[in-house]
């Protein structure tokens, strides 16, 4: 287990402008990544260090984004005004987190502008629905230079996450604590004030340290 990216959700509307502030923030491309069809949402990659990457997302009037517990969490988050969604952690093997959540995971995918197509399962997003703070799962099925993180070049890394909420019911989450699958990336939690989640995230930079 290892975080694979984080998720921000543009006010509505706002995809590529939101897209483009970021990643002129952090001195990285910002590349159209298309289309979720199960999810009927869309989203810009902004490529990062350590197959990692940001994905700002926007969800689409689809009648997919009424159904899929993906484009639900997106449309309340933008709906708000927009900010930071959830923090994703990549599995090699969705199986045995199937088990001990009692749940399957769902088929994703999406088409490139180049038509190259993206595949991977992904588990809790209703988990994230009621308590934003917890991460949901993807397992990959399309790896490698077809990783998001290979979208563009970059020279910047994810250095840390701010949560607000406990790091115990994350634990209980995850099966084991968040400081065993971000020892490269720190993670702080603080009390939240208000509705719990992902609050802020921390890349280093060329030029230094970026808090968005």
């Amino acid at each position: 287990m290892r975080v694979d990216h984080v998720s921000y959700a543009a006010p509505t509307g706002g995809l590529r402008e939101t897209a483009a502030r970021m990643a002129e923030a952090l001195g990285v491309p910002a590349v159209d990544g298309g289309v979720h069809p199960r999810f009927g949402t869309r989203n810009v990659v902004l490529p990062l260090l350590d197959d990692r990457y940001v994905e700002v997302v926007e969800v689409l009037d689809h009648p997919a984004s009424d159904k899929a517990p993906f484009g639900q969490a997106v449309r309340a988050r933008s709906q708000t005004g927009g900010g930071w969604l959830g923090w994703v952690v990549g599995v090699d093997d969705m199986a045995p987190h199937e088990q001990r959540l009692g749940r399957a995971a769902v088929q994703g995918n999406r088409h490139r502008p180049d038509g190259v197509e993206l595949r991977w399962r992904q588990l809790g997003v209703q988990g994230l629905l009621a308590d934003p703070q917890l991460p949901f799962l993807v397992q990959w099925e399309t790896a490698g230079q077809l990783h998001p993180s290979a979208a563009g070049p970059t020279s910047v890394r994810l250095a840390s996450l701010q949560i607000a909420g406990d790091s115990g019911r994350v634990s209980d989450w995850l099966g084991r604590s968040p400081q065993e699958i971000t020892n490269d990336v720190s993670v702080q939690f603080t009390a939240p004030n208000g509705t719990p989640g992902l609050v802020a995230c921390t890349f280093q930079t060329p030029t230094g340290p970026v808090t968005l």
